[in-house]
């Protein structure tokens, strides 16, 4: 059964705390995300050998394999929006519909071995990344197709609240 979409605009992530996972990226120092991305993806592949990880709690909520493969693609499309941000004057991201993704790419099928894997290379490259940006590329801008604008360093606190969010979705069973 597909799940309703998610329709919130997470943006505001990045000014303060987030009720549900309580993460607050807005007092992360960009320049540390390199490294909580690495953290969080430590954590993936403990998930996905977990019994009963293609199960949903409810007809609202991903699967735990879901959540994972999710995160995966999370992790790749940012790569590429921050090297956009890196290489050109304010670009404007291709739309990604995740919940279109979802069904399309089966992530409920997956393989959780290979789902795991993906997430260690996806969030290493996202790391390596990040940790290329010093002094004023900080600042390079770059928006989404809906509007939202950011510059390098409001991305990397939004980008990492995604994935730690997740995580505490899958360990809380919380609905999404």
């Amino acid at each position: 059964m597909p799940i309703t979409p998610d329709t919130k605009n997470w943006t505001w992530v990045i000014e303060r705390a987030c009720p549900e996972c309580g993460f607050d990226a807005a007092s992360v120092d960009a320049a540390d995300v390199a490294g909580l991305v690495r953290e969080n993806a430590a954590a993936w592949p403990v998930v996905l050998q977990r019994p009963g990880v293609r199960e949903r709690p409810d007809d609202a909520t991903w699967s735990s394999l879901e959540y994972a493969a999710h995160v995966r693609d999370v992790y790749r499309i940012c790569t590429g929006r921050l090297e956009l941000m890196l290489e050109r004057e304010d670009p404007l991201f291709d739309n990604w519909d995740q919940d279109a993704t979802a069904v399309a790419e089966r992530y409920n099928e997956q393989n959780p071995a290979e789902v795991a894997a993906g997430i260690g290379s996806a969030a290493s490259a996202l790391a390596e990344l990040f940790e290329t940006v010093d002094g004023a590329r900080w600042e390079r801008s770059g928006r989404r197709s809906d509007g939202a604008e950011f510059t390098v360093e409001s991305f990397a606190r939004y980008v990492i609240h995604d994935p730690v969010h997740h995580l505490w979705d899958v360990r809380t069973g919380a609905t999404r």
